[in-house]
């Protein structure tokens, strides 16, 4: 099976201006066949996150006229904006909606659902999305809208805000990329009121992110990032936050907008692998945007000078939200405009800086999480993710049912590149159950198409084994693949174990569960609103690689060996030198020298000629 939403990388979607025209130009056919007598371009199927559907698409018949000045759009604009402001703006208090902080203000707002009283929590993003679609509409209204009905708009807008930012609590959901959006909605409504008016909304909206935002950033990996459905990062929302910065910054110029967006593009490049998968959320765990994503993740591809594009969106969604029968649905339309309107070109090289929770050269990676465990192993096309031993999770020996993993102190990195390999030394201080402290050293090798793992550890007792991962997806052309298999070898002993209980608290990569699905069964909220996150942390075993110690090593040190992206037999030795620890494989010599006198760990690397 196929993991449903992680499909193409999102750099080969053509972006030409000619592209942009088609995709218009077909928005335009769908729309003018749709729209009723009443002006309504909602999708007949449209149920939840209706509220500014209409009105996105009607964004886009304003971007098309200014394009093409197409005779048929001024009447379908007049009559579908006119079907917005009759139909879809609230003034009277949604029953049930539990986040007013005034109520029967009567200022304007936007429905999730449009019955009275069903799932009112949605309409906080709603009216923010509303108001981004009307903001876009004004930007494209010039010589197509007329006065009144273009002053009726502007007032409904500056009534969406003040219902988000005066009669609500400002971001209830804890949604990072709500929130920036309503800012950025702030701020290009601000450029449509007389200046007594606009100053106040551009301050309030600047003011808003600056106080409830960048202020409640959360760490992860080293990075500050606008927390998302309270956790560090989405993969679904987190490049659409991204999105949402990029605008911010195209429109206001602000700077502090562009620092906090290289800080999260940055964070994205050093979590993402090479081929594009990920996973890992708050919210959702594998269910990635597309078109959302396109902006922010080009916009600072080239700032940071990255090649983010490779990052795997959901090709359904690939030039704007779609319903099952791929009819064109108006949600997030104002990000295909940003997109049209944006010149920015894709920045398609990796970064040849070291980061320090990545290692990656070739087609191989290592995203490494916040201690320094390999979240994610990328070689040969395949990803292999944390496996669970006794519901500890990670990379690292094991003795007794106890992973070896957690740091008790400061994890110390270095990173080397030499003859054509790169290299990473991660020295970890860890407590087993028997109180001992112990440095665990893993160091990680690739010539770009194999990864050698080598992890050394003061000895342990009964039988130890390295914990080396869980295989779960592999490529497959333009789609990743689930899978139970790896290609892996081991200079010592090397077995694929799969959990002998059945379960949700155990994970069998033989299954068609996805890691997303399992997460969320593990979950103490419903799908979509539970924390998958902590969900899979509930896990208490996986399918894994277990590799065995060499048989040749220090007396005192327990070694293993692991060769990522190919099953053909390897051989290391590990020997103490005057140096240092020196290993040796048939690619490279490796010498984990002393610390330095501040404590950091040394590593030279040279490679075995041929």
């Amino acid at each position: 099976m196929h993991l449903p939403h992680q499909r193409g990388p999102l750099h080969d979607l053509p972006d030409t201006p000619e592209a942009y025209d088609a995709v218009l130009a077909g928005v335009v056919e769908q729309a003018l066949a749709r729209l009723t007598p009443e002006g309504n371009l909602e999708h007949p199927d449209c149920v939840d996150d209706i509220g500014d559907t209409s009105l996105g698409i009607t964004s886009l018949l304003a971007l098309a006229w200014q394009g093409g000045k197409d005779p048929r759009l001024p009447e379908a604009v007049h009559r579908s904006l006119a079907f917005h402001l009759n139909e879809r703006v609230y003034s009277e208090d949604n029953p049930g909606y539990p986040n007013l902080r005034v109520r029967n203000s009567g200022f304007p707002y936007a429905r999730y659902t449009l019955a009275a009283g069903a799932h009112p929590i949605g309409d906080w993003p709603s009216t923010v999305w509303a108001l981004l679609q009307a903001v876009n509409v004004l930007d494209q209204a010039d010589g197509l809208v007329e006065d009144g009905q273009r002053a009726e708009l502007l007032a409904v807008a500056h009534g969406y805000w003040r219902w988000l930012t005066e009669a609500t609590f400002f971001n209830p959901q804890e949604a990072g990329n709500q929130a920036i959006g309503c800012v950025v909605g702030g701020l290009m409504l601000a450029r449509h009121l007389p200046p007594r008016e606009a100053e106040p909304v551009r301050a309030r909206a600047l003011e808003l992110y600056t106080d409830e935002i960048r202020a409640h950033r959360v760490r992860d990996r080293g990075a500050l990032l606008p927390p998302e459905h309270g956790g560090a990062y989405d993969n679904n929302y987190g490049p659409i936050s991204l999105s949402f910065l990029a605008q911010a910054h195209r429109v206001s110029g602000e700077e502090i907008f562009a620092e906090d967006g290289d800080a999260l593009a940055r964070y994205i490049d050093a979590r993402l692998t090479n081929g594009g998968f990920d996973n890992g959320g708050p919210r959702y765990s594998e269910q990635h945007s597309a078109f959302e994503s396109v902006l922010g993740l080009r916009y600072f591809s080239r700032r940071i000078g990255s090649d983010l594009g490779r990052y795997r969106g959901d090709s359904r969604w690939a030039r704007h939200a779609v319903k099952a029968d791929g009819g064109v649905d108006g949600h997030f339309a104002w990000m295909l405009v940003w997109q049209i309107q944006d010149s920015t070109r894709w920045h398609r090289e990796p970064s040849t800086a070291a980061a320090r929770h990545q290692l990656r050269a070739g087609t191989v990676s290592v995203a490494f999480d916040d201690r320094m465990t390999p979240a994610v192993v990328e070689a040969g096309g395949t990803y292999c993710l944390a496996a669970a031993v006794n519901r500890q999770h990670g990379f690292g020996p094991v003795t007794d049912g106890f992973l070896l993993c957690r740091p008790m102190g400061e994890v110390r990195v270095r990173d080397v590149r030499a003859h054509g390999l790169t290299a990473k030394l991660v020295t970890t201080p860890v407590v087993g159950r028997d109180h001992v402290l112990r440095h665990v050293r893993s160091l990680y090798v690739t010539d770009g198409t194999t990864l050698w793992t080598t992890v050394a550890v003061e000895r342990l007792d009964g039988t130890p084994y390295l914990l080396a991962g869980l295989p779960y997806a592999e490529d497959d052309g333009d789609r990743v693949r689930r899978t139970a298999h790896a290609a892996v070898s081991s200079a010592g002993t090397l077995r694929l174990t799969h959990p002998e209980h059945k379960g949700a608290e155990h994970f069998d990569a033989r299954s068609e569960l996805t890691q997303e699905q399992a997460a969320f069964a593990l979950a103490e909220d419903p799908r979509g609103y539970g924390n998958p996150d902590e969900g899979w942390r509930h896990l208490a075993g996986s399918t894994a690689l277990e590799a065995g110690p060499i048989t040749h090593a220090p007396d005192d040190l327990h070694v293993f060996a692991v060769r990522y992206g190919t099953e053909e037999p390897f051989t290391v030795s590990v020997e103490r030198a005057e140096e240092g620890l020196t290993v040796r494989t048939d690619a490279f010599t490796a010498v984990l020298g002393p610390d330095d006198a501040h404590g950091e760990p040394q590593l030279t690397l040279r490679a075995v000629s041929g």
